[in-house]
């Protein structure tokens, strides 16, 4: 992965732009699931948070259901 550094803020930078390798695969379930393109997602950065924060919320209620899963296994 290699990050470009664009922006100024105080005394650092921020990188609003990433440059990764894709594949058509990446791009299918890009689209599939965030209904945006990958270019998009690598260009900017407010769509990059709000799919990363939709991944997060996921994550967390998938691993709430397996606990719950796994507890009632156990009983």
């Amino acid at each position: 992965m290699i990050y470009i550094v664009n922006k100024m803020k105080g005394w650092f930078t921020i990188n609003s732009e990433i440059k990764m390798n894709y594949t058509p695969e990446m791009e299918k379930a890009m689209q599939q699931s965030h209904q945006i393109c990958y270019a998009e997602y690598s260009r900017k950065l407010e769509m990059r948070m709000a799919v990363e924060k939709r991944r997060h919320e996921e994550y967390e209620k998938c691993k709430h259901m397996i606990a719950e899963l796994d507890n009632q296994l156990h009983k």
